[in-house]
């Protein structure tokens, strides 16, 4: 379904006749178109349909149901513009209606790509899952469709190789062999969906384990050495459409910067469009530099998943080395890590792929301005101008700064008081909002450096410091003629949040809308003291959160009341009570003995001899006893 713009009609209107009425005039325009030679699709015209009615110099009041003379007008309206093929504005529309229709960001885009394949696989996953293979034949048929399934679901050659196919088959019957069919056909359909899964990433790992010893990979594209030359040389060619389109808008706005201090010369541009061919260029770099941050995304991507694949080869190398035999739960976590990290070089070369060829298609939305401004015209049109890039007038003004003591009610934000000063949305993707206000759309870069002005969760920045203190003595009136103004320039200056249906934006747009929104960070020096203990404790020391405790406590008391108190004297407590106790003195006394004597009790000496023996056969042996007496000692 097209775009529908339902500010044509008023809510008074029932829904499904408004979407009736919307349809009727889409197809009447893209009739009349036709009818000039010009083929419109429905949703250019639906976003031209809108954005006439969104201009108020059109006359059209959103407030009141159409008339016929009011469709008619606007039919008019939008089939010249669709037909005037020389108006940059056509082009710039263009350019909005196919990017919106064909860009999306990269975790929607994988997304998206993983649910095709998905979606693409079904067919052979179900033919698998409910097959019910009895005889040998159509269990051999049942295993070529899971090597088959496997090479489609890994992209790692074409299951119709036949050198391709015996190396997968090769790789799968050594963790799946054709005697576990049977086994395979008893699991539910969940089960046999996680098993093809498994096997999947497991043969996937093996042939590139065998492709990175030599052994084996036919088929396999180094996908590693493809993207680290297709990365730059993408980025190198956006890098220079960037430069171009810059370029010239550098030169545009010159010319329109001195025709807003000159009104006779602002009259005699006025055919030339020179701002709608700004317009167009400044779109043109914007999308260009939106691609060009995925790009970059994807170069960062692939060198941490260079890394990563080298360091499970090395790993999964050091595990198997001459080893005859693995365990599985050694190397199929390592089979399985490296089916993955390919399987995301496969996203990023696709994603690469479809980002250049954006870049590609944006390209002819460019081709108006060799047509209206050749080089003799642009010439003569920069005679006597300096040609300033946005670099240099940042420059210029690099060392104005806002005062904050001039502005007590409005909050502004600087480098060095803001963590995440340059991770901020701005408004109006960072052009000066009082220039494009009061220069009829003049579009000048602004100087974050002179402050970042904070109004109602929106953040601006301006060329100049006089500019930034006239929009905040009124913000709501600059932004005002913001949106009256310029209601065309709703995507170049992201002007999302000011419409309630924008026509330069659909709902994929939409959703990222809030998504990049980042508070401020804001830095300032500070200082707090805590008092130790402020308030009274408030532990309770009787609390107990065991309950085998609590019951122990139960019974004891329990237990108390079967007891009798007694009442007991010990060593520690006697001294608590006065005790009395008598004795009789101490007195001197001697004694002495009749006489001294003393006693010794005589050693034993007795000799032996003739134990050794003589001559003779027979021993004899003589003691002498050589004691003292007692009476002798």
């Amino acid at each position: 379904m097209p775009f529908m713009p339902r500010t044509v009609l008023t809510s008074r209107m029932p829904p499904t006749q408004a979407e009736s009425v919307i349809k009727n005039i889409i197809r009447e325009i893209g009739q009349e178109c036709a009818g000039h030679g010009e083929i419109v699709s429905e949703t250019l015209a639906a976003f031209m349909v809108k954005a006439v009615v969104l201009d108020p110099s059109n006359g059209f009041n959103m407030d009141r149901t159409l008339m016929k003379s009011d469709v008619q007008k606007l039919v008019k309206v939008c089939v010249c513009r669709l037909l005037d093929s020389k108006n940059p504005s056509l082009d710039t529309i263009k350019m909005q209606v196919y990017f919106d229709m064909n860009y999306t960001s990269r975790e929607e885009f994988l997304e998206e790509h993983h649910r095709v394949l998905e979606s693409r696989l079904g067919p052979v996953m179900r033919e698998i899952t409910d097959n019910r293979a009895c005889a040998r034949e159509e269990l051999e048929s049942l295993y070529r469709k899971i090597v088959s399934y496997v090479l489609l679901c890994s992209g790692l050659g074409s299951p119709t190789d036949i050198k391709i196919v015996r190396e997968a088959t090769a790789a799968l019957q050594s963790v799946f062999p054709q005697a576990e069919l049977g086994t395979f056909l008893t699991l539910s359909k969940k089960d046999k969906e996680r098993q093809l899964h498994e096997l999947t990433m497991i043969v996937t790992g093996i042939r590139l384990f065998n492709r990175d010893c030599g052994k084996g990979g036919e088929g396999i594209d180094d996908l590693p050495a493809i993207l680290h030359e297709a990365i730059p040389a993408t980025t190198q060619h956006i890098d220079s459409q960037i430069q171009i389109a810059q370029d010239q808008a550098y030169r545009y706005t010159a010319i329109l910067e001195k025709a807003a201090k000159n009104p006779l010369m602002s009259v005699e541009l006025q055919p030339y469009m020179l701002k709608e061919a700004l317009y167009n260029v400044r779109q043109y770099e914007v999308f260009l530099q939106i691609i060009l941050s995925d790009v970059i995304t994807c170069a960062q991507e692939v060198e941490m998943m260079t890394k990563q694949l080298g360091a499970q080869l090395e790993q999964l190398k050091m595990t198997i080395k001459s080893k005859t035999a693995v365990p599985t739960s050694q190397v199929f976590p390592i089979f399985i890590a490296l089916s993955r990290l390919w399987t995301s070089f496969q996203d990023e070369t696709v994603l690469i792929s479809v980002l250049s060829n954006l870049t590609t298609h944006l390209e002819p939305f460019l081709g108006s301005h060799d047509l209206l401004f050749p080089e003799k015209v642009m010439q003569n049109l920069l005679d006597g101008l300096t040609v300033k890039t946005d670099v240099c007038r940042v420059k210029e003004h690099l060392e104005d700064r806002v005062h904050l003591v001039d502005f007590r009610k409005q909050e502004w934000l600087f480098p060095e008081t803001t963590a995440n000063f340059d991770k901020l949305l701005i408004q109006y993707r960072g052009f000066c909002g009082y220039t494009f206000a009061t220069t009829d759309g003049l579009l000048l870069p602004g100087n974050p450096a002179i402050g970042i002005l904070k109004y109602k969760e929106k953040y601006y920045t301006f060329h100049t410091k006089d500019a930034a203190y006239l929009f905040a003595e009124n913000p709501e009136h600059y932004i005002d003629l913001i949106k009256d103004q310029q209601k065309k320039l709703i995507q170049l200056l992201e002007l999302h949040q000011q419409f309630e249906n924008p026509p330069f934006i659909f709902s994929s747009r939409m959703k990222d809308v809030d998504k990049h929104y980042i508070k401020p960070i804001t830095k300032c020096e500070s200082s707090t003291q805590t008092d130790t203990h402020i308030l009274p404790p408030t532990i309770v020391r009787s609390y107990e959160w065991n309950e085998w405790e609590l019951r122990r406590k139960a019974i004891k008391l329990a237990n108390l009341r079967q007891k009798v108190t007694h009442s007991v004297q010990t060593d520690l407590s006697h001294m608590r009570r006065e005790n009395y106790s008598q004795v009789y003195p101490p007195k001197d006394a001697s004694t002495q003995s009749m006489r001294e004597g003393s006693t010794r009790v005589p050693r034993p000496q007795i000799y032996l001899a003739g134990l050794r023996g003589g001559q003779s056969k027979i021993t004899s042996g003589v003691k002498v006893n050589l004691t003292r007496a007692v009476d002798e000692t």
